[in-house]
């Protein structure tokens, strides 16, 4: 239980309530229905992303993305202006019937994930590797977003 400090009413904004309880909404909705958005559910193959981490240093931007069981070959990087994009298919590794499971949680099938970049980059400069199923892909900045000290004169 979140605890929520008391405010006289007269302090209170209706807008303000309106606003919070709207992002929390929509954060709910977006934990609940992020493993469905690719669109197939079947019983070999299901809807996932993966999960990814964003951070950025001085001069570049670092995107890691766990892809396990995915072989490079099958995975794609593009990029479009700002928007990092990670394309991809899980295969499964052998037929089995239906009868002959006993419990069926790994997903399998295409995956999208999209990424909003937190600076511009320079696309010709962009590294991929994948390695123990985690790729990791690194992004200069364009030399106008880097940060520079700068000297200050007498």
């Amino acid at each position: 239980m979140a605890l929520i400090k008391w405010r006289p009413a007269r302090d209170l904004d209706p807008l303000d309530l309106l606003t919070g309880f709207r992002s929390e909404l929509d954060q709910l909705v977006e934990k609940t229905l992020s493993p469905f958005r690719g669109g197939r559910t079947g019983l070999f193959e299901g809807a996932w992303v993966p999960v990814v981490d964003v951070f950025e240093d001085d001069d570049r931007v670092v995107v890691k993305a766990d892809l396990p069981g995915i072989e490079k070959k099958d995975i794609d990087v593009s990029i479009q202006g700002d928007t990092l994009i990670i394309k991809g298919e899980k295969k499964q590794e052998e037929e089995v019937t239906e009868k002959d499971y006993h419990r069926l949680e790994r997903v399998y099938g295409s995956f999208q994930r999209v990424i909003q970049l937190p600076s511009k980059v320079d696309a010709q400069g962009i590294k991929a590797a994948c390695r123990d199923g985690v790729l990791e892909i690194s992004l200069p900045k364009k030399e106008e977003v880097k940060a520079r000290k700068i000297e200050i004169g007498e």
